[in-house]
């Protein structure tokens, strides 16, 4: 049976994930392999997230180390796995996203295919958005399709929750076809005032936010943000929810203890993925949890807590842990393009139609 890798690293900028899946009728994940960023590098990546000076050269060299540690990371993963490279029929490679503008038409990512094609002797599929959005969809979120095939075979009303930097729900209903949208900051602000005032790269289990108190006022002002109030398709990014706009929201409010900003932040990521949820499938029975934020007990308690007629679960009870589905998921994608099948769900991006998406660089 064919064997796909998937390549993720994700709004978060903690690390490469790297999937080995096995596809036929199903996916079944056979291995995994996760690199650390180098703090230099992510500190470029991060910086290309906003306009600065020679970004096109920068973003360039910045590229290139990416994909050389990902090149590392696959052939480490393959000499465990004992696997030459012609064994694997292609790499799925997001690459990292440094810009998501939909609405001007553009998001981009880099990772240089060519160069990983290069460097690692296997067929690469890339750029998986820029189909989606030239036939008018948002180019995100992608992953709906992937969960619809890994959990969508239900009589019952099911959602999958990725909690990455940003949170996306997958709204899994019977003879339905899959839906869904970006829901507004996972992990990102959280992560961010964490490392501002502890140095820490997250807060592990939310035990930091859990010793804070919501502040109701700071909560409120937040979510007042147009795009909570939005209907999908919508996705989000950097370039609206970031330090930035969190510090102008802060100026005008009374001054908070760091740890209460922080449990208002959680409140923030727990209410706007469960307003959104309940407004568009208020009957969902389980919601499924994956991405970094499965692990954070917190969290997954205030979400069973604001869904209270909804089992709150990780992947990992069907089998899928949570860290690997969005890297199986690009895998799965990079299967998709080469033959021939359409990955995007206009219900979901707001597409004119079905697409294949992807580009492909052989080896």
């Amino acid at each position: 049976m064919p064997l796909y890798l998937g390549l993720m690293s994700g709004t978060s900028l903690d690390g490469l994930d790297i999937a080995l899946i096995e596809q036929s009728e199903k996916t079944v994940l056979v291995a995994t392999q996760y690199l650390p960023m180098p703090q230099e590098l992510r500190a470029e990546l991060l910086a290309l997230c906003a306009p600065g000076p020679d970004e096109l050269a920068r973003a360039a060299m910045a590229e290139q180390r990416w994909v050389r540690l990902a090149a590392q990371g696959i052939h480490t993963l393959l000499q465990q796995q004992e696997l030459s490279p012609k064994s694997i029929r292609a790499i799925g490679s997001h690459g990292q996203t440094i810009r998501h503008e939909p609405t001007r038409g553009f998001s981009i990512q880099i990772g240089n295919p060519a160069l990983l094609a290069e460097l690692t002797g296997i067929s690469v599929v890339s750029d998986f958005r820029r189909r989606d959005i030239a036939a008018g969809g948002q180019g995100a979120p992608l992953v709906p399709a992937f969960h619809e095939a890994l959990f969508g075979k239900q009589r019952s009303y099911r959602a999958v929750l990725n909690v990455g930097g940003f949170s996306n729900l997958s709204l899994l209903a019977p003879d339905q076809p899959a839906r869904g949208f970006d829901c507004g900051p996972g992990n990102v602000l959280m992560d961010a005032w964490i490392h501002r005032h502890r140095g820490d790269s997250y807060d592990r289990d939310g035990v930091w936010a859990a010793s804070g108190t919501v502040q109701p006022e700071l909560l409120k002002a937040l979510l007042g943000a147009p795009f909570f109030s939005t209907q999908g398709p919508k996705s989000t990014g950097r370039e609206l929810f970031n330090l930035d706009w969190l510090d102008q929201h802060l100026s005008q409010q009374p001054r908070y203890a760091a740890a209460d900003v922080q449990a208002t932040l959680l409140e923030l990521t727990a209410v706007s993925i469960s307003m959104a949820l309940n407004s568009v499938q208020s009957e969902t029975d389980e919601l499924l949890v994956c991405g970094g934020g499965a692990h954070n007990r917190t969290l997954m308690t205030r979400l069973a807590a604001l869904l209270p007629g909804c089992a709150v679960n990780s992947t990992q009870l069907h089998g899928v842990p949570a860290d690997w589905v969005e890297a199986m998921a690009f895998a799965w994608l990079a299967h998709c393009c080469l033959e021939g099948i359409p990955a995007n769900r206009p219900s979901v991006t707001g597409a004119n139609g079905l697409r294949v998406l992807g580009a492909i660089y052989p080896a």
